[in-house]
Protein backbone atom coordinates (compact mmCIF):
# COMPACT_ATOMS: atom_id res chain seq x y z
CA UNK A 1 0.00 0.00 0.00
CA UNK A 2 2.94 2.34 0.89
CA UNK A 3 4.10 1.47 -2.66
CA UNK A 4 1.39 2.24 -4.73
CA UNK A 5 0.66 5.68 -2.62
CA UNK A 6 4.40 6.75 -3.16
CA UNK A 7 3.76 6.28 -7.14
CA UNK A 8 0.74 7.87 -7.32
CA UNK A 9 2.34 10.67 -5.65
CA UNK A 10 5.54 10.69 -7.58
CA UNK A 11 3.24 10.46 -10.42
CA UNK A 12 1.46 13.59 -8.88
CA UNK A 13 4.54 15.46 -8.66
CA UNK A 14 5.66 14.57 -12.34
CA UNK A 15 2.24 15.59 -13.19
CA UNK A 16 2.66 18.78 -11.68
CA UNK A 17 5.48 19.99 -12.97
CA UNK A 18 4.55 18.48 -16.43
CA UNK A 19 1.45 21.27 -16.56
CA UNK A 20 3.31 24.06 -16.12
CA UNK A 21 4.02 26.78 -19.30
CA UNK A 22 5.88 25.40 -22.05
CA UNK A 23 8.84 27.13 -23.76
CA UNK A 24 5.90 28.64 -26.42
CA UNK A 25 3.80 29.99 -23.51
CA UNK A 26 6.83 31.66 -21.99
CA UNK A 27 7.84 32.79 -25.46
CA UNK A 28 4.14 34.30 -25.80
CA UNK A 29 3.97 35.92 -22.56
CA UNK A 30 7.08 37.53 -22.72
CA UNK A 31 5.95 38.62 -26.84
CA UNK A 32 2.66 40.36 -25.03
CA UNK A 33 5.00 41.78 -22.51
CA UNK A 34 6.79 43.40 -24.97
CA UNK A 35 3.77 44.28 -27.33
CA UNK A 36 2.26 45.92 -23.77
CA UNK A 37 5.38 48.20 -22.99
CA UNK A 38 5.86 49.26 -27.00
CA UNK A 39 1.99 49.91 -26.89
CA UNK A 40 2.55 52.22 -23.83
CA UNK A 41 5.71 54.01 -24.95
CA UNK A 42 3.94 54.65 -28.70
CA UNK A 43 0.99 56.51 -26.62
CA UNK A 44 3.74 58.12 -24.12
CA UNK A 45 5.49 59.45 -27.55
CA UNK A 46 1.95 60.71 -29.61
CA UNK A 47 1.00 62.06 -26.45
CA UNK A 48 4.22 64.45 -26.17
CA UNK A 49 4.39 65.25 -30.00
CA UNK A 50 0.59 65.96 -29.62
CA UNK A 51 1.53 68.73 -26.67
CA UNK A 52 4.69 70.08 -28.48
CA UNK A 53 2.32 70.56 -31.71
CA UNK A 54 -0.38 72.09 -29.20
CA UNK A 55 2.60 74.77 -27.59
CA UNK A 56 3.28 75.81 -31.35
CA UNK A 57 0.45 76.35 -31.98
CA UNK A 58 -0.40 78.36 -28.89
CA UNK A 59 2.75 80.45 -29.12
CA UNK A 60 2.45 81.12 -32.97
CA UNK A 61 -1.21 82.24 -32.19
CA UNK A 62 0.38 84.60 -28.92
CA UNK A 63 2.60 86.02 -31.70
CA UNK A 64 -0.04 86.88 -34.26
CA UNK A 65 -1.98 88.59 -30.91
CA UNK A 66 1.02 90.52 -29.76
CA UNK A 67 1.73 92.11 -33.88
CA UNK A 68 -2.10 92.87 -34.10
CA UNK A 69 -2.10 94.24 -30.61
CA UNK A 70 1.17 96.94 -31.86
CA UNK A 71 -0.44 97.39 -34.72
CA UNK A 72 -3.09 98.87 -32.89
CA UNK A 73 -1.14 101.18 -30.58
CA UNK A 74 0.62 102.14 -33.72
CA UNK A 75 -2.00 103.36 -35.93
CA UNK A 76 -3.65 104.93 -32.33
CA UNK A 77 -0.13 106.64 -31.43
CA UNK A 78 0.21 107.52 -35.28
CA UNK A 79 -3.45 109.14 -35.24
CA UNK A 80 -2.77 110.73 -31.51
CA UNK A 81 0.34 112.75 -33.73
CA UNK A 82 -1.40 113.78 -36.38
CA UNK A 83 -4.21 115.15 -34.49
CA UNK A 84 -1.46 117.14 -32.46
CA UNK A 85 0.40 118.16 -35.62
CA UNK A 86 -2.11 119.25 -37.60
CA UNK A 87 -3.32 121.76 -34.68
CA UNK A 88 -1.49 125.22 -34.54
CA UNK A 89 -0.32 125.75 -30.95
CA UNK A 90 -2.10 128.29 -29.33
CA UNK A 91 -0.80 131.83 -29.27
CA UNK A 92 0.00 133.87 -25.89
CA UNK A 93 -0.88 137.16 -25.60
CA UNK A 94 2.11 138.09 -26.41
CA UNK A 95 2.12 137.50 -30.01
CA UNK A 96 -1.45 138.62 -30.34
CA UNK A 97 0.11 142.07 -29.07
CA UNK A 98 2.77 142.14 -32.17
CA UNK A 99 0.27 140.87 -34.76
CA UNK A 100 -2.21 143.47 -33.97
CA UNK A 101 0.78 145.84 -33.85
CA UNK A 102 1.63 144.72 -37.26
CA UNK A 103 -1.53 145.55 -38.87
CA UNK A 104 -1.83 149.06 -37.29
CA UNK A 105 1.18 150.01 -38.70
CA UNK A 106 0.47 148.56 -42.11
CA UNK A 107 -3.08 150.92 -41.88
CA UNK A 108 -1.68 153.77 -40.95
CA UNK A 109 1.61 153.19 -42.91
Amino acid sequence: MKRITSMILAAGMFAFVACGPSAEEKAATEKAKQDSVAAAQKMIDDSIAAVNAAAAQQAMQDSINMAMEKAKADSIAAAESKKHASKPKPKTNEQKVKEDMKVLKKQKG
